[in-house]
């Protein structure tokens, strides 16, 4: 009994390791991960909005 038992045990922890379900722990990790990232991305866009605002206006007057 006690062989059948770790030959069960080993298929076990052989299928859960190869097992590639999305757990609730790997949501929470991808949240923490992407929510500097969204707080962040509005700031990026507007200073490159207005770095190429200004580098359209420094050309259009350069062509003056």
């Amino acid at each position: 009994m006690k062989d059948w038992w770790n030959r069960k045990r080993k298929r076990t922890r052989k299928y859960k390791k190869r097992d590639n379900h999305y757990t609730f722990g790997d949501f929470m990790l991808d949240v923490l991960l992407w929510i500097p990232e969204l707080i962040v991305l509005p700031f990026r866009m507007v200073y490159w909005l207005l770095r190429g605002l200004g580098r359209m206006l420094a050309h259009v007057l350069d062509v003056f």
